[in-house]
């Protein structure tokens, strides 16, 4: 990763260029594209999905993270292909998206997971993630070794389609059992190279949890974080990145060790306008932590 020094430095050899080149364009310069889980604008993205993905666009983000894609609805009303088209019209790709498979995980049933892994095939996804477990699915241990066995099975399965699985967490999975935590299982028991997990930064620290620790006990297994930050007088409500009390430089200090690929912002509420903060947001990543 490029320092900001040798970013600034570097800023003199690009000045002329500058004046034509598109605000965004610096934002893949420095590193890795930052990204936005759509989750986020979830409050309008349904009611205008064109002018969000422009807005999303012209605040700097080069890449989105999907969610609640159906075989009927699509992604918010457009087919993966119209959907696809309208990112690459604004300069965006989807490296991933979030797919529910509670039913596959409970029976093996793959209905629902074909239609995600066309859903994600059709719009160039690399990864199909897992974003939640059903609380019927995760009581113990030995749960979770049932859920492990079963995120292996759809790894094969999205790796004939050219995919990777990936578990996004929560805080749940860090409870604390006689033996262990369902975290440390699905991390044991998954297949490390089929097998990726996106770490939601904010509901490792909430949870109590480091993730540079698991880092070091899992090197390579993390190439997406989620980047969210946590309110200072308010551990509970989340806020803009930089502005809270996750120390996000040191983290991002152990990427290359995690496997990072791509970090994407999320925030789930909000005391400013949504545009607004997820430019405050992508500025911090983008600035000083990329």
């Amino acid at each position: 990763m490029n320092s900001r020094r040798t970013f600034i430095k570097n800023v003199g050899i690009a000045a002329a260029g500058a004046i034509v080149l598109p605000s965004f364009a610096f934002a893949a310069a420095k590193g890795k594209p930052v990204g936005l889980q759509l989750y986020t604008l979830r409050d309008v993205i349904g009611k205008d999905v064109k002018g969000v993905i422009e807005k999303v666009a012209k605040a700097g983000y080069k890449e989105v993270e999907t969610y609640g894609y159906s075989a009927k609805g699509g992604y918010w009303g457009l087919d993966p292909k119209a959907f696809k088209n309208l990112l690459k019209a604004n300069g965006l790709k989807a490296p991933s998206g979030h797919f529910g498979l509670d039913a596959f995980i409970k029976d093996g049933n793959q209905d629902d997971l074909k239609i995600n892994i066309e859903g994600a095939k059709g719009i160039g996804m690399s990864y199909l993630t897992v974003p939640w477990l059903g609380e019927d699915l995760r009581s113990s241990l030995d749960d979770y070794k049932k859920v492990a066995a079963r995120l292996n099975e759809a790894a094969e399965i999205c790796k004939k389609s050219g995919l990777t699985l990936a578990y996004h967490n929560h805080d749940f999975e860090f409870k604390k059992y006689d033996g262990g935590t369902g975290y440390e299982v699905m991390l044991q028991e998954t297949d490390k190279d089929l097998v990726k997990f996106e770490m939601d930064l904010y509901w490792v620290v909430r949870s109590g949890n480091d993730p540079v620790a698991l880092f070091n006990k899992y090197p390579g297994r993390f190439p997406m974080w989620h980047v969210k930050d946590m309110d200072k007088a308010k551990p509970s409500i989340n806020t803009e990145v930089g502005s809270g009390s996750i120390d996000f430089k040191s983290i991002f200090k152990h990427a290359k060790q995690a496997g990072l690929k791509h970090a994407i912002v999320e925030q789930e509420n909000f005391s400013m306008d949504p545009f607004v903060s997820i430019k405050k947001s992508f500025d911090h990543v983008n600035h000083d932590l990329i």
